[in-house]
């Protein structure tokens, strides 16, 4: 096993903006993503660390309520955590694009402005990419020299890789539902009020295809996005493993970490030294698998919960040692 003992030292030296973690539930994805986001911030930088998880444990990691509000880490200079829900996003997602969105449709429809944009918002890739775009807008405004990202599970992850594809097909159907309200209106008098919108309907959807494309853009940029994932030494974790990098090579996003996590390293009882023998066995399929692409960084197996910011920052001296 000593021969994939590397670290996340290159990560700490380096300034890409954007570090996601990724993984199947249940790896330790948020402990590892607390632990680099302290490292970073202890080293000065102004640190956000933001989970997409459907059941968020920031708080529960961090011991403080976190919530949609960016909260700021006791006795963690330059950290600051949120966690950020699908009805959050999708409220986000309303008040940037709602008013335009409606402004359209009412110029040939007497529609319910709430009906509209619970229709158009519920509709599949939009959550996703709002998402994206959220994230994209906290990188690039520059508030945070450092944004951890904290994912979600991997099959929630995967659906991200696949957005371009889900929100394109999503603008075409949202262009047949619109011009098959404006087909319904023929009777209208105001034709050119009509004509306008339809007009003003396909300047957005130009717009929307626009942010696509940059949001494609970077989450594929190495030089401003990391990705890591996390796995366990066992057979779903592996597997799991195996496709979701798949995946990121059939998207192009560039993986150059993986972290092993819960290793058995002093196996004193039949138990260990049981779990220990099946462990190195998938530690050895990894690491002749991927050790010559990626950066292979075994995390010890913990006796401790890791709460609190002394056990997280415990975590950071392995990572990064």
């Amino acid at each position: 096993m000593g021969a994939c003992k590397k670290s996340l030292s290159a990560i700490g030296k380096g300034r890409k903006r954007l570090v996601m973690l990724g993984g199947k539930g249940g790896v330790g994805k948020t402990t590892c993503a607390a632990a680099i986001a302290l490292y970073m911030a202890e080293t000065g930088r102004k640190t956000l660390i933001l989970s997409s998880d459907p059941t968020p444990s920031l708080s529960d990691i961090f011991e403080i309520s976190v919530g949609a509000q960016e909260t700021s880490i006791p006795n963690a200079s330059n950290l600051t955590a949120l966690e950020i829900s699908s009805e959050i996003v999708l409220q986000k997602w309303k008040e940037r694009f709602g008013p335009e969105i409606y402004e359209v449709v009412s110029s040939f429809a007497d529609l319910d402005y709430d009906f509209v944009l619970d229709y158009v918002g519920g509709a599949p890739g939009i959550e996703e990419e709002y998402m994206l775009y959220y994230i994209m807008e906290l990188v690039r405004e520059g508030r945070y020299d450092q944004v951890i990202w904290d994912s979600a599970p991997a099959g929630h992850t995967l659906q991200l890789l696949h957005l371009p594809d889900i929100f394109l097909r999503h603008l075409e159907g949202a262009t047949r539902f619109y011009l098959n309200i404006y087909s319904y209106l023929e009777r209208a008098k105001e034709v050119v009020k009509l004509q306008k919108g339809k007009s003003s309907l396909l300047d957005i959807i130009s717009g929307w295809q626009d942010l696509s494309g940059q949001i494609a853009a970077f989450i594929r940029d190495e030089r401003s996005t990391e990705y890591i994932l996390v796995t366990i030494p066992e057979a779903l974790g592996v597997k799991q493993t195996e496709r979701i990098i798949q995946d990121f090579d059939a998207h192009g996003l560039p993986v150059h970490y993986l972290i092993i996590n819960h290793v058995v390293e002093e196996a004193d009882c039949a138990f260990h030294r049981m779990r220990k023998e099946m462990q190195s066995h998938y530690i050895r399929l990894l690491s002749e698998e991927y050790g010559e692409r990626f950066q292979l960084v075994l995390l010890p197996l913990s006796p401790n919960e890791i709460k609190g910011i002394e056990r997280i920052r415990r975590v950071s001296h392995l990572l990064f040692s």
